[in-house]
């Protein structure tokens, strides 16, 4: 089932509104440290731009699929509500693009978040847990790194236990061949020796046979 074009486009927005958020972190860094950030708020102002565009396409691309009942009422108002936030998102980011070097809510919201997930509202406004509340962005980032090398060594031991299942299961099915080919022998010689057995029989019988036929 192809993926639905309107959310595609939402998501992407979503990653440019991201991605402002993290460049806005950036240049204020740069700022702190007494760094250049005028290449850093040139690509701002082309984000925001690209972002502004971005979501007047969605609006006019929701009025479209509303009108012509491509979609149904409660779709219409769902997605009324995603491209809502993030209209709010864009005047959040615009506004914290103007207060040069000062770190907003948003921006840490964002970053903390990972970005922007369908059905969450306005997850750029989220609470931050006490955890990181006083944490730097540079720990906060070195925080997620520590976590994610934590999940892939959980996952690379998963990975050692299945394999070693796996083998398991190899030996396993390679020692029921064998017991079957084994198996497979006993029948047939138990069939040869049947047969050996009924031949014999006959032979007896005939013989038992003759002999009384010559004793009369």
């Amino acid at each position: 089932m192809a993926p639905d074009p309107w959310l595609s486009m939402y998501d992407f927005t979503c990653q440019i509104a991201q991605e402002v958020a993290e460049k806005i972190q950036e240049r204020n860094r740069c700022q702190r440290n007494g760094e250049s950030s005028s290449k850093l708020n040139v690509a701002i102002r082309s984000l925001l731009q690209n972002l502004k565009e971005k979501i007047n396409h969605l609006k006019d691309l929701l009025l479209q699929a509303i009108s012509t009942h491509q979609i149904t009422q409660l779709e219409g108002d769902r997605r009324q509500s995603l491209l809502d936030d993030l209209l709010t998102r864009q005047r959040q980011l615009q506004a914290s693009y103007k207060n040069d070097g000062t770190e907003t809510d948003v921006i840490r919201s964002s970053l903390m978040t990972g970005g922007v997930k369908r059905g969450v509202t306005n997850p750029w406004l989220l609470e931050e847990s006490e955890e990181t509340r006083d944490l730097s962005f540079d720990d906060i980032r070195q925080q997620q790194q520590r976590i994610i090398q934590e999940q892939d060594a959980g996952l690379d031991t998963l990975s050692s236990v299945l394999s070693r299942q796996k083998q398991m299961g190899h030996q396993i099915g390679n020692e029921l061949d064998e017991q079957n080919e084994i198996i497979d022998d006993l029948t047939n010689l138990v069939e040869n020796t049947d047969d050996k057995l009924r031949n014999q029989t006959r032979h007896v019988k005939m013989v038992d046979k003759k002999s009384t036929s010559c004793g009369l």
